[in-house]
């Protein structure tokens, strides 16, 4: 739990009252003419007459080419991105144990955050709020080191900060969910002269280009913009799902439906913008949990008619859509998958190393995923069998066998090891040859895998201890087993190493 502090503030010049927009809140400010907007700060509807359906590319990103959109106003002064920490991650336990959700680790390099504060940035959004009640020492220390100082300069005044859990005469709770989280920070957010907020989730593994998101979201007049994922019926069931008009309005909502009532949920995709063959296979669409919302409108759902409500996907959208505002849906076709379990977390990053063709890649240059810059040296493969896998910076590698595995930053592998379909997460420092030393002469084990183990389809979480001949193999293909006093979990038959555990020499799992 958050000590109520707020973990990290980043200081930033205040925003020009001249740069501000219709409907925001603050004092002194100049009117700009927007289309869709009257004086007064109020939506204009445009007339029935004129309405007429609107297609849109069926892709939220293409991973080659550059973003077609022209916003007016753009993204940097028009935008504010909040990016909410998710609750304590129970599903992802044990390597939520010590980080928040976000900040667990991600392709040998990175952390989940990296995913939507990079989109971000790609995306021209440069105002973002990370919100975060839980274990948020290790976001808020990655977030300042990896973005603090990068992204302001000369006119722009871009910044990444930490918003902690707190308690207030107003506020005594902790969030109680995505819409609560985000009404207890409001009056920090209604500060910013801003068009939009841009809600996004801090667990997704995507690569999307928000213009053209946001750009959906002016052209139709929508109050609230939904990003919504294709999917077949197979896949549907385990989804919250949605059905459009003609006009891409969203009309009706489904939790995970089965049956009659899932049949139901079926829409004609090509109205987003899905060519007739995909729309076929693909007859529905789920929500992302990424959404655009005017200012005005956030501030009302929020405030007078959902005083109460605390989560957007059950309660807020649902209901602003009973109410009469208009909600769109906008398709998003790429690759989205919510690292919400240790078994989709263990794929997603197992996927990176797929060939011809990875799941997702990181090496796009028009849309790369930023870090925190370590400052490591390249890695060392000494006489090593490596195939299908990702090895992270400032490994040493050494006499051993590595196949379709990833390896994370500082990793260090001794010989004879056995490294398959698993995930090592590498250490968080080196440890010095006399550190080595000491260890040696007292019986004691190295950060990394020591010689001659064996690892299968595993996690090993950072700075763990592996010591020699170990085997971790599930021999007994045991699918759920709780171990964390020997320091290890098993679920959906996949072996996760806690951060920092030291697993004797020997030991057979």
């Amino acid at each position: 739990m958050a000590t109520g502090a707020m973990a990290a503030t980043t200081t930033r010049a205040p925003i020009p009252a001249a740069a501000s927009f219709p409907g925001d809140l603050g004092l002194g400010r100049r009117r700009v003419a927007v289309p869709g907007w009257r004086a007064g700060g109020r939506r204009m509807r445009a007339s029935p007459p004129a309405r007429r359906p609107f297609l849109f590319s069926p892709r939220g990103v293409s991973d080659s080419r550059s973003s077609q959109t022209c916003l007016d106003p753009d993204a940097s002064t028009s935008v504010l991105g909040i990016i909410l920490g998710g609750g304590a991650g129970t599903r992802l336990y044990p390597l939520t144990k010590k980080r928040a959700k976000p900040a667990v680790p991600l392709g040998a390099n990175y952390r989940l955050i990296d995913i939507p504060v990079s989109n971000c940035l790609n995306s021209n959004v440069s105002k973002i709020y990370v919100l975060t009640q839980f274990n948020s020492a290790s976001l808020n220390r990655h977030l300042s080191r990896a973005y603090g100082n990068n992204i302001s300069g000369y006119k722009n005044e871009g910044f990444v900060e930490v918003l902690a859990a707190q308690q207030s005469p107003e506020n005594p709770n902790w969030f109680q969910g995505t819409a609560d989280a985000v009404r207890q920070y409001m009056w920090l957010f209604e500060e910013h002269n801003v068009m939009e907020f841009l809600i996004l989730a801090g667990d997704h593994l995507y690569r999307m280009d928000y213009q053209k998101f946001i750009q959906a979201h002016r052209e139709t007049d929508a109050d609230i913009t939904v990003a919504a994922l294709p999917m077949d019926e197979q896949r549907a069931t385990a989804f919250g799902l949605m059905k459009i008009d003609d006009e891409g309005r969203i009309v009706e909502f489904a939790e995970k439906p089965k049956g009659e009532k899932l049949k139901s949920m079926m829409v004609d995709t090509t109205i987003l913008g899905l060519d007739p063959e995909r729309a076929k296979e693909l007859p529905y669409i789920a929500s992302m949990g990424i959404y655009v919302f005017s200012k005005d409108v956030m501030l009302r759902l929020l405030r007078e008619n959902f005083p109460a409500a605390n989560d957007f996907g059950s309660e807020v959208i649902p209901g602003a859509t009973e109410i009469g505002m208009r909600v769109q849906a906008y398709l998003y076709d790429g690759y989205w998958e919510d690292i919400g379990t240790i078994e989709a977390f263990y794929n997603a990053n197992l996927g990176i190393t797929k060939k011809p063709v990875p799941d997702f890649s990181f090496y796009d240059r028009s849309a790369p995923i930023y870090t925190q810059p370590r400052y490591l040296p390249p890695s060392k493969v000494l006489d090593a069998d490596v195939t299908d896998s990702v090895i992270g910076e400032g490994c040493v590698i050494k006499h051993c066998t590595i196949n379709h595995s990833v390896v994370g930053l500082r990793s260090c592998i001794s010989e004879g090891a056995v490294i398959e379909d698993s995930l090592l997460m590498g250490a968080d420092y080196y440890e010095t040859e006399d550190d080595k030393k000491v260890l040696s002469e007292t019986g004691g084990i190295p950060i990394g895998i020591g010689k001659n183990a064996h690892i299968r389809k595993a996690i090993i979480d950072k700075n763990a201890r592996i010591g020699e001949n170990v085997k971790i193999i599930n021999f007994d293909n045991v699918q759920e087993a709780v171990r964390e006093t020997e320091g290890y979990f098993i679920k959906s038959g996949i072996v996760t190493v806690i951060k920092d555990a030291l697993i004797p020499s020997g030991t057979v799992i």
